[in-house]
């Protein structure tokens, strides 16, 4: 139930957002969600009566709620940045919000390192493998549909078929639990392009006088190899499955569904289905 305070705030947000003419409206649609968040913290913690008066105490404030819920630090900061596009764009405010180099909001957090990749080093990573048309399909598997390194290499023609007929990927994980992930377009033009050079019934990443042990090794050390070429971080394959988790938990909150059940919904996407392991892969801490 809204409350007075949130009402009032409210009126404001709908004023401010009607005449806002920067971005595009995905953009502010998106960003409008995530202030309706804070707005909501804003009226229930504070009372407060104007979002002109938002200060810096309000933003220490709510990042350390973010991180008591078990936010990572890269979806504070899109919150962050939601929250200074409208206070940007206010034709009046009484403080300057600080930055995440104030808030010393860095890539380590209280679940460890996040191990996130950004688009910048995922793009990198497929320039490198420019030649390798194998390990781009692999490394846009676990982008875009969170595999792990060994389900990648598991996928045969009749998987790949049946994911192109049903628009799902049926998935065999760990301690042979099953799952379905949605496929996207990247990896119907991938499973596409390997059905035309795989013989029927074969694995689709690993050839019949390969070993798979061994082509999963030679993955692992193409990224170690070429990662220090352009990034600092130490980014590995399994990094991508906690980009994906990331990714898909935030389009689930922004979709109006509430913490826990964004969390649900990416624990079955990832194969576990233990609100535990979630937080671990939302947090940025060990693989799992």
């Amino acid at each position: 139930m809204k409350t007075t305070i949130y009402k009032n705030l409210e009126v404001q947000y709908n004023k401010l957002f009607r005449h806002l003419k920067v971005g595009s409206f995905k953009t502010r649609e998106r960003y409008g969600k995530a202030f309706k968040r804070f707005m909501v913290f804003l009226a229930r913690e504070y009372r407060l009566q104007k979002l002109s008066n938002i200060s810096e105490k309000h933003i220490l404030s709510y990042v350390s709620y973010m991180q008591n819920k078990g936010l990572s630090a890269s979806t504070i900061k899109t919150e962050l940045a939601a929250i200074r596009f409208f206070h940007d764009n206010m034709p009046y405010t009484r403080c300057e919000l600080p930055s995440n180099e104030d808030l010393q909001l860095k890539k380590r957090t209280f679940g460890g390192v996040d191990r996130t990749w950004t688009t910048p080093e995922f793009n990198h990573m497929l320039i490198a493998a420019i030649d390798n048309k194998d390990y781009q399909a692999i490394l846009c598997l676990a982008r875009y549909a969170g595999l792990r390194l060994e389900e990648c290499f598991r996928i045969d023609t009749n998987d790949a078929k049946n994911a192109l007929d049903t628009g799902k990927l049926l998935v065999k994980g760990k301690g042979g639990l099953w799952r379905y992930v949605p496929i996207n377009e990247s990896i119907r033009i991938t499973f596409r392009d390997m059905l035309k050079i795989t013989p029927i019934g074969e694995k689709l990443f690993v050839r019949p006088y390969d070993k798979t042990h061994l082509a999963m090794k030679r993955l692992q050390c193409f990224i170690a190899y070429h990662r220090k070429r352009f990034t600092e971080n130490t980014i590995t394959f399994h990094g991508l499955r906690h980009t994906f988790a990331h990714e898909q938990y935030n389009k689930f909150i922004e979709q109006g569904y509430s913490d826990f059940v964004a969390r649900k919904k990416v624990s079955e996407l990832l194969g576990h289905h233990r609100d535990d392991v979630t937080r671990i892969y939302l947090s940025g801490g060990d693989d799992v």
